[in-house]
């Protein structure tokens, strides 16, 4: 098999002609072209083992499209195994709302929250849905009997039997969203390691799988007419030694690689998480994502800029952080335009990356102390802002925790209301308190929110009442404790 041709042909060269034609041309052939996704799942599998490997086909889809590191939780949320981790792909919300927990998937709330497929039969009952897998709990218990095909591989087939059926129904019918899971490199990691050869080995196996079902993709009659989104995705990652389920970073390792159109060739991003891939797919087949479902996950074609994320440039390495690789850049305490830290009541001392607010990513954060719950963060994308006394008072310190987060000015409208969204995230220990307060036209702070109890990971949403002849609004997040715990604060925004 051809190596990047045949891979970039599928996804640049419509595109190519349309442009060549001109402006008009590329609308109407956008516009006649059928929309079609295609998820395939591999079970374990590390994207830094996928760059280690000979994978062909999908270094050419790296090549292509977007490819997107990410990380998933850990316990008390969910454990990093398969059950958890797949539901969450597929239905586009996070273990605390799915409630999957193992792989038994008991208690589960698939009806409330079903998979992608289930979804696009509901909206669109004239579209051909289609799920295949290895892992026959995937097709027997989270994909519904609602899904125009369910299919759960013999086992004494495994992978070929499930490559051969999904291969069939690109050749032979016509699916308009398919998902296709494939196990053999989860099975290689639990028997040998992620560091093994094996997995090496199970890896090339998956890659010359995935090949088959692109050639058969562009080898179906109508695909010159057909507008392909094609996501590659894992439910865990692996340890070097084998196997899953706890807390650490290769454990907790996912990816997305993508692609499709508006996802730019050799794109890497950062600001992706697990229940994307279902709003993406929906997205993709023209479903308009109605909040009253719930999702947590955001299509990858549609990014939302936040401050925040434009700091990944500058963040460094560790400073008194012993247990984050040496290597590996994940703070800064430099605020992004517009938003200034006051740290003018912090305490001295303390560990140098937690002294104040501070910008930080979940692989330098999480690493700083595990088990504490740091990886049920999950809503946070990206760099996101954190003041954590716990860490800060890892080292000597005087005085408190004490530091003040403060916004850029929004437009309001006075007289009227405006909303206030931001992602948190906030552990509690008295005496602690996180304080959201907002200042109109810079006049004195009135607070809006206060927490003093253990809050999740969630979106909150305040609503301000503007006072009359304000045009202007501050937001201030102000943490105060000791050596307590911590709160998580990203995607900051007001509107009108």
């Amino acid at each position: 098999m051809s190596r990047h041709p045949s891979r970039r042909t599928l996804l640049v060269s419509a595109a190519a002609l349309a442009v060549a034609a001109g402006p008009l041309a590329t609308v109407a052939r956008a516009a006649a072209r059928t929309p079609k996704v295609l998820v395939i799942g591999l079970d374990g599998a590390l994207l830094s083992r996928i760059k280690d490997a000979d994978a062909p086909n999908l270094d050419a889809l790296m090549a292509a499209g977007l490819t997107a590191p990410s990380s998933i939780h850990a316990a008390p949320l969910a454990p990093t195994l398969s059950g958890p981790g797949w539901s969450t792909l597929i239905t586009g919300v996070w273990p605390d709302k799915h409630n999957v927990k193992d792989n038994a998937f008991t208690g589960n709330r698939f009806a409330q929250y079903p998979d992608f497929l289930t979804r696009v039969e509901t909206a669109k009952p004239e579209l051909t849905t289609y799920a295949v897998s290895s892992w026959a709990p995937l097709t027997d218990t989270v994909f519904s009997a609602k899904v125009g095909t369910r299919v759960s591989t013999p086992s004494a087939e495994y992978d070929t039997g499930t490559t051969a059926r999904a291969v069939a129904e690109l050749r032979d019918g016509a699916p308009d969203a398919m998902f296709a899971q494939l196990d053999g490199v989860d099975h290689a990691g639990h028997s040998h390691g992620a560091a093994s050869q094996q997995y090496l080995d199970a890896i090339r196996t998956a890659d010359a799988q995935v090949g088959q079902l692109i050639k058969a993709v562009e080898a179906r009659p109508s695909y010159a007419d057909e507008d392909w989104l094609i996501m590659i995705t894992a439910d865990h990652g692996h340890t070097d030694a084998g196997g899953h389920g706890g807390s650490s970073l290769p454990e907790r390792q996912t990816f997305l690689i993508a692609t499709g159109p508006t996802l730019a060739p050799g794109s890497v991003r950062h600001d992706v998480r697990m229940p994307d891939v279902a709003a993406s797919a929906l997205a993709h087949l023209g479903i308009a994502i109605d909040p009253a479902w719930g999702l947590d996950g955001r299509p990858v074609q549609q990014p939302a800029p936040d401050d925040f994320d434009t700091l990944r440039g500058q963040l460094r390495t560790r400073a008194d952080e012993s247990g984050v690789p040496a290597g590996l850049v994940g703070f800064t305490h430099t605020p992004p335009p517009g938003w200034t830290v006051d740290n003018s009541a912090m305490g001295g001392g303390g560990v140098t990356e937690w002294r104040g607010w501070s910008f930080t990513t979940d692989e330098f954060w999480t690493q700083a102390q595990r088990d504490q719950n740091r990886e049920c963060n999950v809503r946070a994308r990206d760099v996101f802002a954190v003041a954590d006394g716990d860490e800060w008072s890892d080292k000597t310190v005087t005085g408190t925790f004490d530091s003040t987060l403060v916004s850029p000015t929004y437009p309001v409208t006075g007289g009227r209301t405006a909303t206030l969204t931001y992602t948190t995230f906030y552990r509690h220990e008295a005496p602690q308190k996180g304080e959201v307060l907002v200042s109109y036209d810079d006049g004195a702070p009135v607070s809006v929110r206060t927490y003093t109890a253990d809050v999740p990971s969630r979106t909150e949403t305040v609503t301000l009442r503007v006072p009359a002849g304000a045009t202007s609004a501050r937001v201030r997040f102000r943490y105060t404790g000791g050596d307590n715990w911590y709160w998580v604060v990203d995607g900051v925004h007001v509107r009108p």
